[in-house]
């Protein structure tokens, strides 16, 4: 009775939810679904109010909420949403949602809350949003929107949040929005605004509580009017180029709980007014140049977090700091800061990390650092502390990284230090620190780097060090060690430094050490130790410097050693015999060898013709001669080796501050970490621009890593590179800045960039299964290397000529301008995990006009042998018809399996070999094509493929099909509307299609 009633009193209700439920299907069949997000939206269930993300309202049942949050859905903006007259919600967030935004999105009238980050969207912001009278949030961040903030933007009559963050927005600073008097969160981080210095009436948001404009290319200084925002509690102006002093009005922003202004230019002293901030909870003012001391009434705020570091700041630190019941985080290192730290610091505090390197701090360690057991990270290298290191330390459980290095500690280490079970750290280098190692250490089960040199350590070496199965470096030089190296030493696999030179040492080196497979640093100069030198160094292949010298080393030197890559060897001052291997007998090595009277070979000025016993009188001589001068040679090599490695350690700080990091992503690594892994066992890939590496980062992630050298403008490249030295150097460039514009789930990610005089490095995502030309050829040349191509059945060749064309069709089609890659290529197609596909190496790509033309003029022919289209070699004409042709080329090969370039082809090339094969054939020669490894079954689709990539390659570029419509027909393949090859006369004729420009016959 009750329902009947209902549908009474609305006879249109059923209707109602039926079109709702229609546009909701539409919206379905119009977006890319992988992972099943739409499998419950039934068409013919009339309620759609049950479906996944969709929600009613309860009184009229009509649509008013649509959730697609993180559902992987694909596809362009989904127009018919706003077909649903009562939506008030929509987030598409964290999707694959691509192309621009529709120009007019007036129908959404009702619409309250948009979010659609994190997608794939590109071109201008439509201004057209501002004529939605209802809006209030609106998050278009982590997009690839570009141009200006529209100045209809200032026109929003109820907008409360609005974020862009981290798009490529490279227009004018948009202070129009200071106009949104009901603004409460503005967030603009992350954006290449032009320089624009902050506007004053940002002043006139007196409702905003958030206020993030991080990483905006902001310039000038920080306006007065910033604080009259009373109702702020976050304010963001990190990552700029600010000036000038931090405004004194900022002390009165009395609801603010965090204030982050680090990495600015900011100057003069932190000013007076702290005291009023009764929230703050996070002040972030590092990396500035700031000067004055610390202001003691920062210490009468509840602070969690005070960062001031890399600043000029002096004098003391406030002693009341060390009262805050709230401070789990204070940064203050590289400033010039004296004096002594608080006695009582960390015992009202719950600290978890501390950072006072690179000042000027003197004194005890305070005792009560880790009083309320949270201290994770102690870190206080470079300072004048002294006296012991406080016992309350070894009872500090939390700590994960502990840097004590570089000042004037003295007396034992607490044997519990040694055995903290969750440090990773230990730096004690450059103190007076005595004792020997505990045998608790065998407890430290996380330690990776043990980094204890110049200190006054004793004794044997436990052997309970080789349970640490983690430990990567061990480094203790310049100590009173004795005793042979402990035979337990050998299981570390993971070691990869072992520094142990100038200690008192014994012994032979133990056996077994085979086992250190990435060890690339081993110095046990100036020891004692004795026997022959191992066969087996020769077999750690990623070893690079070898430093035995100074002890009593016997016999001859093994032959394995030639095996190494080494770019230090110095093997003198031992008791070597017999002759040199045969690689070490060269000019450059004669340094590596001296001090063995009885190692003779011909090398000029390490041995001559005499007999041994007229060498050993004749050094005999030479000895007595040096004893008369010791004192001075010893008190001269003293001064030059001090010299020396000040010399060193200055040459190679310069040389590592001369890379410039340019970063396109939020990186959870430095330039430093990428630049450890440039060695030669990490190679993956030679080309004629350069090397590619493998770079495993310390959080077990991979990337790649493109080396280009600079080459003088007129020197050719080799490996048949017929551009000149100019062209080549722009390949960096042309890359760069092409994939640094592109976020496209079928294009090879670009994270950074380093940059030095000399040489430059492109840093791009890992594709573990490498290249569609090596799994299909193999990579060892033309004719050569064995093929992996038939382990790739049809399915996943199907899949990657649809991700690379999805990819191409992204350039062609939806950047702005459109790009032409140039170069397109099996070799340049590469394979993640799942063999998905990514369109990479952008290093000749050219942008083309509304036109048609290229942005600049082609000199020279770009593009591979067996790729480049017809037209291109003659007429030196770019446009995207040039890549659609290489790209049938690519189509051809996952058939068939076959090089574009082979000797079985003759001068014909895959291209007309394969139109040859089938046109002369009687039975239309489709099994002469077909790589015979593919399974059977999928014939009928794989002949579908084929005639597409003929199409493709047809040699009038107007009967190439728009990549746009290359993805629609490799997606028809398997639908439901398949593409039907036609024929005239019964034979297989590639190129008709229903599709096809009428061009009267075969081109």
């Amino acid at each position: 009775m009750l329902l009947i009633l209902l549908f009474l009193l609305s006879p249109d209700l059923t209707l109602s939810v039926n079109q709702d439920g229609l546009n909701l299907q539409r919206v379905r069949l119009g977006l890319d679904d992988p992972d099943g997000f739409f499998h419950n939206w039934n068409d013919r269930d009339d309620n759609p109010c049950n479906w996944n993300g969709v929600e009613c309202h309860l009184a009229s049942g009509a649509v008013n909420s649509v959730d697609l949050s993180n559902a992987n859905v694909g596809g362009p903006f989904p127009t018919f949403l706003c077909r649903l007259q009562n939506l008030t919600f929509l987030s598409l967030y964290n999707n694959n949602i691509n192309s621009t935004l529709p120009a007019d999105m007036s129908a959404c009238q009702n619409l309250q809350h948009l979010d659609l980050a994190e997608n794939l969207l590109t071109g201008e912001l439509p201004g057209t949003l501002a004529d939605l009278p209802e809006l209030k949030y609106l998050d278009l961040s982590g997009n690839n929107f570009s141009g200006n903030v529209p100045a209809r933007f200032g026109q929003f009559k109820k907008l409360e949040v609005i974020s862009l963050v981290d798009n490529l927005l490279d227009g004018v600073f948009p202070s129009l929005l200071s106009n949104l008097s009901t603004l409460r969160h503005l967030n603009l981080s992350y954006n290449p605004f032009r320089p624009s210095h902050l506007s004053p009436e940002l002043g006139n948001l007196t409702n905003l509580e958030i206020l993030w404009l991080s990483g905006c290319n902001l310039v000038g200084q920080i306006p007065d009017s910033l604080g009259l925002l009373t109702k702020l509690t976050d304010l963001d102006l990190a990552l700029n180029s600010l000036q000038g002093p931090i405004p004194s009005s900022l002390t009165g922003l009395t609801s603010v709980v965090q204030i982050e202004l680090y990495n600015n230019s900011l100057t003069g002293e932190l000013p007076i007014g702290w005291s009023n901030l009764s929230s703050l909870r996070l002040l972030d003012a590092s990396a500035n140049e700031l000067t004055g001391t610390i202001p003691d009434e920062l210490t009468w705020l509840p602070l969690a977090s005070l960062n001031l570091y890399e600043n000029r700041l002096t004098g003391e630190l406030p002693k009341r700091i060390a009262d805050s019941p709230n401070l789990y985080e204070l940064k203050l290192f590289s400033n010039r800061l004296t004096g002594e730290l608080p006695r009582n610091l960390g015992e009202s505090s719950p600290l978890v990390l501390i950072d006072v390197s690179n000042n000027l701090f003197f004194g005890e360690m305070p005792p009560s650092l880790c009083s309320k057991g949270r201290l994770q990270e102690l870190l206080m290298i470079r300072n004048a502390f002294s006296g012991q290191i406080p016992a309350s330390l070894s009872q500090c459980r939390s700590l994960n990284r502990v840097r004590l290095g570089n000042n004037q500690l003295s007396g034992d280490v607490p044997a519990g230090l040694w055995a903290l079970p969750h440090v990773s750290l230990l730096e004690l280098a450059g103190n007076s620190l005595s004792g020997g190692i505990s045998k608790s250490i065998a407890s430290a089960s996380n330690l990776s780097l043990l980094l204890i040199s110049k200190n006054k350590f004793s004794g044997q070496i436990p052997e309970e060090i080789g349970f640490l199965n983690k430990l990567v470096g061990f480094l203790g030089s310049d100590n009173l060690f004795n005793g042979s190296l402990p035979g337990s030493i050998v299981n570390l696999g993971l070691l990869g430094q072992l520094d142990l030179h100038s200690n008192d040492l014994i012994g032979e080196i133990p056996s077994g050490i085979s086992s250190w497979k990435k060890l690339n640093l081993l110095n046990l100069a100036n020891n004692g130790l004795s026997g022959e030198i191992p066969a087996e160094i020769g077999s750690l292949s990623a070893l690079n410097y070898l430093d035995l010298s100074g002890n009593q080393f016997s016999g001859e030197i093994p032959v394995e050693l030639q095996s190494l890559k080494l770019s230090q060897l110095n093997l003198s001052d031992n008791r070597l015999l017999g002759h040199l291997p045969p690689l070490f007998l060269k000019q450059i090595y004669k340094n590596s060898f001296l001090g063995n009277p009885d190692l003779c070979h011909d090398i000029a000025g390490l041995c001559n013709s005499r007999s041994h016993e007229r060498d050993r009188r004749y050094m005999w001589f030479l000895k007595s001669i040096f004893a008369l001068a010791g004192l001075v040679l010893i008190v001269g090599l003293l001064w030059f080796y001090w010299r020396y490695k000040n010399f060193k350690r200055a040459k190679r700080a310069i040389d590592r501050s001369k890379w410039t990091l340019i970063s396109f992503h939020k990186l959870g690594f430095s330039e430093y970490e990428i630049l450890s892994c440039l060695d030669e066992d990490n190679v993956i890939g030679t080309g004629a621009s350069g090397k590619v590496y493998k770079a495993v980062l310390s959080n077990g992630e991979a990337v790649a890593v493109k080396k280009l050298g600079r080459l003088p403008p007129n020197k050719v490249a080799e490996e048949g590179d017929v551009e000149s030295g100019a062209v080549h150097n722009d390949k960096f460039e042309a890359e760069v800045e092409t994939l640094g514009k592109i976020r496209h789930k079928n294009i090879v990610r670009l994270w950074c960039c380093c940059v030095t005089r000399d040489s430059r490095l492109i840093v791009y995502e890992y594709m573990p299964n490498g290249s569609l030309g090596d799994i299909l050829h193999g990579g060892g040349g033309c004719g050569g290397g064995s093929s992996k191509g038939g382990l790739l059945d049809w399915p996943t060749r199907f899949r990657i000529a649809l991700d690379a064309a999805e990819g191409l069709s992204y350039l062609h089609h939806d950047c702005v301008p459109p790009i032409v890659h140039r170069d397109v290529k099996s070799n340049n197609i590469l394979l993640d995990g799942n063999f998905r596909a990514r369109v990479a190496d952008f290093g000749v790509a050219k942008a083309i006009d509304a036109a048609g033309k290229a942005t600049e003029s082609m000199s020279v022919i770009a593009g591979s042998c067996g790729y480049i289209a017809p037209e291109y070699a003659y007429t030196l004409r770019v446009n995207e018809k040039s890549d659609i042709y290489s790209f049938g080329v690519v189509i051809l090969e996952l058939v068939t399996r076959k090089r574009p370039v082979d000797p079985e082809f003759g001068e014909k090339g895959l291209v007309k070999w394969v139109f040859t094969t089938l046109d002369q054939r009687d039975d239309g020669g489709v099994d002469h094509v077909i790589d015979p490894k593919l399974d059977p079954c999928f014939k009928e689709e794989i002949c579908k493929v084929l005639n597409i990539g003929l199409l493709c390659t047809s040699p009038l570029p107007i009967n190439r099909p728009s990549m746009r419509r290359v993805v629609k027909m490799l997606q028809e393949v398997s639908g439901e509307n398949p593409i039907r090859p036609q024929s005239k006369d019964g034979k297989f004729s590639p190129y008709y299609y229903e599709d096809a420009p009428d061009t009267g016959g075969v081109a």
